[in-house]
């Protein structure tokens, strides 16, 4: 089942709405405790002023007659205040006085007693009044119960609670409306995010009318769609340079085939045939290799077989190893710095083999090609550079990006297929390092880095194929 944030949102504001009723109920509850309670000693206050005026002048046996007859009086029927005098002299005497368990006793004589035949508590105040002409000195008690106090608390108690309940209700239900109202710019924004389809690619979110917490998330999710557009569209280009790629061997196998079948050819004329065959074979052979490598870097493996080295004498090798094509554009090669780190060797000479050839197909015959090894905080800096014709900012950013082609056309489609320096990256990458590269007063640089140190602890790998030597890939 989904859950709904509007939903949610409102019942947590009822929630926020029901504690804050609560609170506040239970503070004016407790003022109003107070209240009933001061209230309820002031009567009791004047009911005994009263009451020891009449006791204080009785002092015949008369005068005490009328005094029993006015408490009489000011006692009420439901006895809610009764009045009580003690004496030695048992004719002093009247009414009973309130016994039971003390609850809880004031200064001054005040106490709140629970009596011991039940009922409601009774808050009582008791005072000695002196003696007066000819009447000896008494006790009085004068007693009113909290029945009173106990209804309107109970009163109050539930009117509290019901104006809670339905005050959280009523938030309830103006917080969902409201919450709907205010998410109404994310479900427009919903609505046009499930608009974008792979044949609607260029749609974006219209992100003028957004409010500002969610104006970034419709920004960010535009950034996505261009960089999912951006991967879709060199998706799609590399598909039709592998096609082309794929095609043109593919064609030219049939071809020699066909044309080896239409007669009867000599020893010779097959061998030159099988033997131009097993060059588009290799060539086939280089393309897959090649998407396969990148398809295994792409799910996160490491680089295994690590050894110490000296990176001067594998760039040197590699040289050496390249000293033909050198030799055939006519170009130089000079090495500076060295350094030590753990490398797989065939993967790093794969990726010098990948810089030097890009330096190589991009210089003028009497150039030179500057390598330099440089140790850089906690990495390993190998960088080429070589002469050669500025590479503009926004081709600059994508050169490392497989599927990238910067040039529309397939020049030298025979000698290279475009994934050189994606393959550098990738294997910067699984030595946890980087690669860059900048362009400035006529050199063209291209920097592939390693880690000096491994952090993480080996994890066997399957033995991941370095293929024949892979082109650059033209920039």
């Amino acid at each position: 089942m989904s859950r709904s944030i509007a939903r949610r949102l409102a019942l947590m504001f009822a929630l926020v709405a029901f504690f804050v009723f609560t609170l506040i109920g239970t503070g004016l509850f407790i003022v109003l405790r107070s209240q009933l309670e001061h209230h309820l000693r002031e009567s009791l206050d004047d009911r005994t002023e009263i009451a020891r005026i009449i006791v204080y002048h009785a002092v015949t046996q008369e005068k005490w007659r009328i005094a029993r007859e006015k408490l009489a009086d000011m006692t009420p029927h439901d006895r809610s205040t009764v009045f009580a005098v003690s004496s030695d002299v048992p004719a002093l005497q009247y009414g009973t006085l309130v016994s039971g368990a003390t609850v809880k006793r004031w200064p001054g004589g005040y106490a709140r007693i629970r009596p011991a035949a039940g009922g409601q508590d009774m808050l009582t105040y008791t005072v000695t009044i002196p003696a007066y002409a000819a009447r000896p000195p008494v006790q009085l008690q004068v007693a009113v119960s909290y029945l009173p106090n106990v209804r309107t608390m109970r009163v109050f108690a539930s009117a509290l609670a019901a104006l809670s309940a339905l005050g959280s209700l009523a938030v309830l239900l103006l917080s969902y409306s409201v919450t709907r109202l205010g998410l109404a710019p994310l479900t427009r924004l919903t609505r046009d995010a499930s608009a974008v389809s792979p044949n609607n690619r260029s749609q974006r979110l219209n992100t003028a009318s957004l409010p500002l917490e969610l104006n970034d998330l419709a920004h960010s999710f535009n950034g996505a769609l261009e960089r999912l557009d951006g991967a879709y569209g060199r998706l799609e280009s590399f598909n039709a340079d592998v096609a082309h790629e794929l095609r043109t061997p593919v064609t030219i196998l049939i071809g020699q085939t066909e044309v080896a079948l239409t007669r009867n050819r000599s020893v010779d004329d097959l061998r030159h045939t099988l033997q131009s065959n097993l060059e588009e074979f290799e060539r086939m052979r280089a393309i897959i290799n090649d998407m396969l490598f990148l398809a295994r870097a792409d799910q996160g493996e490491r680089a295994t077989g690590l050894v110490e080295v000296s990176l001067a004498a594998e760039v040197a090798h590699t040289l050496e190893f390249l000293e033909i094509p050198l030799e055939e554009a006519g170009v130089a090669a000079t090495l500076h710095g060295d350094a030590h780190a753990r490398v797989n060797r065939s993967l790093f000479g794969r990726a010098c083999t990948n810089l030097l050839m890009n330096a190589i197909q991009h210089c003028e015959p009497g150039a030179t090609i500057n390598v330099t090894i440089a140790c850089d905080d906690d990495q390993v800096r190998v960088a080429v550079a070589n002469p050669g014709a500025p590479i503009q900012a926004d081709v600059m950013e994508h050169l490392f990006d497989r599927f990238y082609r910067a040039e529309a056309s397939r020049t030298n489609s025979r000698e290279n297929h475009g994934l050189g320096l994606a393959i550098v990256k990738a294997i910067a990458e699984m030595h946890r390092g980087s690669v860059s590269a900048q362009s400035e007063h006529g050199i063209n640089t291209f920097v592939f880095s390693i880690a000096l140190s491994r952090q993480d602890a080996e994890v066997p790998a399957p033995r991941m194929s370095t293929g024949v030597i892979s082109e650059s890939g033209a920039y």
